[in-house]
């Protein structure tokens, strides 16, 4: 039986990878991987039983909801805020942003496993060729192939070469590199849900401000058409000859401010108005949303436990990905101390004849190993583990600064919301004390006690009182949005995509 010709090929290969095999369990030269450690405290400190509020406006949720779920902003009880959330993954451009930026990171994992493959290429030719005449022609590897044909000394030369190289990964150094590649998809898409959330808590401010200009509206029709009144009235005892040509000046005076600032009003709203359309995507120019009074109260905000956390915020996540990412590019970084093989084989078919090309004595191969290790660099592979251990290093500060940062917004937002609860409910008794000024300062106005000014004293103190409990509301609705996203809006770290799915198309 012929022997055969492929038989070293095969055993070669056998042999690289059952070597290959026990390497790729033993050898990988990165630092083994665990999650920094962070200090998350017991409680929140402004949810202490001594700092809950007592008063209307703000309350904690039920011990049994412990977390957000779903749709956050549905906890506000607001269609039409319902509406535009639900346009901000289909339209706006960060998010969309963020989602091709995802796209990319798993294409990079798929690219980083394709080093696990031997790579195979083909390179067909044909030529042609002088040579002087009566010259057996050189080159080639088919050994003169039967059936070569002169004429004149020219002659065509068949050729169908395949060549394949494989690199076994003896050091790790392609696993590491998925692995990063794996960390920086999942962090990636951390990065996309934290985007979202952004632009989701964005929307909210912004619509809760522009329903506080609404409110602040109606406060100054109203405080406009008072001011209409009185100065009808104070007119009127002019004319009975009671009052003084200057409290009419003063009513008149405080009757075209108080327009100015009610026209005022206008600017913006519609600057609200045109930032909630970027945000859900569409032309300023062609989106409204009508006046409309709200008042809605801060909601119920399930809040759970400290450390619940750190798996919770999708930036936090983002942060520790990416320090699982510097963690394998270390290993990648080692792997430069080690050699590297390769394997590599050849062989295909070669002839001067196009009827003998596919023949087997035209055929060739060749195969072999081969083995490259630097000697010398001058420091470059140290540099270059130095490098990467300084970014891991870099990445578990900017980690753990994350995780402090996010405890701070917490707990800013809820001293927010305890303070502005006691506040709003003074602002309130501010207000009905105001309309008792302003009740007997008109009264003894129009008995001839007091001169105007002290009603307008009192209309001013009233309109400043009732525009303090409007900014007042609105600050309360932002820091409960505020305070949603701090928490993570109703993400967990659970929704984070697998290896395989990040490597999956």
């Amino acid at each position: 039986m012929p022997r055969n010709p492929h038989k070293p090929l095969v055993e070669l290969l056998l042999c690289v990878a059952a070597t290959t095999s026990l390497f790729l369990t033993a050898c990988n030269v990165a630092p083994k991987y665990s999650k920094p450690a962070v200090q998350a405290p017991v409680a929140y400190k402004e949810l202490k039983p001594e700092n809950l509020p007592q008063t209307d406006g703000w309350k904690v949720a039920q011990p049994s909801d412990d977390v957000i779920h779903g749709k956050w902003w549905e906890t506000f009880g607001d269609s039409k805020l319902n509406a535009l959330e639900d346009q901000v993954s289909v339209s706006n451009q960060n998010v969309a942003a963020a989602a091709a930026a995802f796209v990319s990171a798993r294409a990079l994992v798929r690219q980083a496993r394709s080093q696990y493959y031997p790579t195979v290429g083909a390179n067909p030719s044909i030529s042609y060729a002088q040579v002087p005449f009566g010259t057996a022609p050189s080159g080639g590897s088919s050994g003169g192939g039967s059936g070569n044909t002169f004429l004149n000394g020219t002659f065509a030369l068949y050729s169908l070469p395949f060549d394949a190289s494989w690199q076994p990964d003896l050091w790790g150094r392609v696993r590491n590199t998925v692995r990063a590649n794996v960390y920086g998809a999942q962090a990636s898409a951390a990065d996309l849900e934290n985007v979202r959330l952004t632009m989701e808590a964005e929307v909210a401010q912004d619509y809760f401000q522009l329903r506080a200009q609404d409110n602040l509206k109606q406060v100054f029709d109203e405080t406009v058409k008072a001011y209409q009144e009185s100065l009808k009235l104070t007119q009127d005892l002019f004319k009975a000859g009671l009052a003084t040509d200057e409290a009419v000046a003063q009513a008149e005076t405080l009757l075209e401010t108080t327009q100015a600032q009610n026209t005022n009003l206008g600017i913006l709203r519609a600057q609200f108005e045109h930032a909630i359309a970027m945000l859900v995507g569409q032309p300023a120019s062609s989106f409204s949303i009508a006046a409309e009074q709200s008042e809605v109260s801060p909601p119920a905000i399930p809040f759970g436990v400290p450390s619940q956390l750190l798996e919770r915020r999708p930036d936090i996540a983002a942060a520790e990905r990416t320090v699982a990412q510097a963690n394998a590019r270390i290993g990648v970084a080692k792997a430069a101390y080690y050699p590297n093989i390769t394997l590599s084989a050849s062989g295909g078919f070669e002839s001067t004849a196009i009827t003998s090309w596919f023949t087997w004595p035209s055929r060739f191969w060749s195969l072999g190993p081969s083995l490259a290790e630097t000697i010398f660099d001058a420091g470059s592979r140290n540099a270059g583990v130095v490098q990467s251990q300084a970014v891991y290093d870099q990445t578990v500060a900017n980690y753990r600064q994350t995780v402090l940062t996010a405890f701070q917004q917490i707990e800013d937002n809820l001293a927010a919301l305890r303070i502005m609860s006691q506040e709003a409910q003074e602002q309130n008794t501010a207000i009905v004390s105001a309309r008792r000024t302003l009740e007997i300062a008109t009264s003894r106005y129009k008995a001839g006690i007091d001169p105007y000014l002290n009603v307008i004293t009192a209309q001013a103190a009233l309109l400043a009182n009732r525009q303090t409990l409007v900014t007042l509301r609105m600050q309360q609705m932002m820091a409960s949005v505020q305070l949603i996203e701090a928490l993570g809006g109703g993400w967990d770290a659970s929704r984070l995509p697998t290896p395989h799915q990040a490597t999956a198309k």
